[in-house]
């Protein structure tokens, strides 16, 4: 699967807040990970768990990083799309590298939806749901291969 990143002009944010929302949960920061949503905020798993509220995403992430070590995310955003003055919808496919590994887990690929919304009072974005979803491509080996292909190369250029 390959694709463009479609960039809203003057909306860079929404980017910036996904990077360092998987920037949170490489570095195993349930706090930070949390402090990017909402108070009522959402986050739902690839397994299809869902956790609702800051204080309960923390709290979630917390115990999976004590009983887990997690794989890392790499990621490419697709599309940042504006959904009004001061929200957003963020669209990008992502891969997890195994803990101690250089490689990305092609059974791990997910699509992940963002939907950002800004504080207007601060300015400052936030996460109000994100969604990871597996993308399996049961159907379509040949994009599950291009987007294997398209996430290494991204791997490579963080590992730089």
């Amino acid at each position: 699967m390959t694709g463009s990143t479609h960039s809203v002009v003057g909306m860079p944010d929404p980017e910036a807040l996904h990077r360092s929302l998987l920037a949170s949960w490489n570095a195993r920061d349930a706090a930070g990970f949390a402090g990017h949503f909402t108070e009522d905020g959402a986050s739902i798993g690839f397994d299809g768990s869902t956790v609702l509220g800051r204080e309960a995403i923390e709290d979630h992430l917390t115990g999976l990083f004590d009983a887990h070590d997690p794989a890392a995310y790499v990621a490419l955003v697709r599309e940042v799309r504006p959904l009004g003055a001061d929200s957003a919808l963020l669209r990008a496919d992502a891969g997890m590298v195994p803990p101690g590994g250089t490689d990305l887990n092609p059974a791990a690929h997910a699509v992940q939806s963002l939907v950002a919304v800004r504080d207007g009072a601060a300015g400052r974005w936030h996460v109000a749901l994100f969604q990871n979803t597996p993308a399996a491509f049961d159907e379509d080996p040949e994009a599950a291969d291009d987007l294997t292909r398209d996430l290494r190369q991204a791997l490579r250029a963080e590992q730089l």
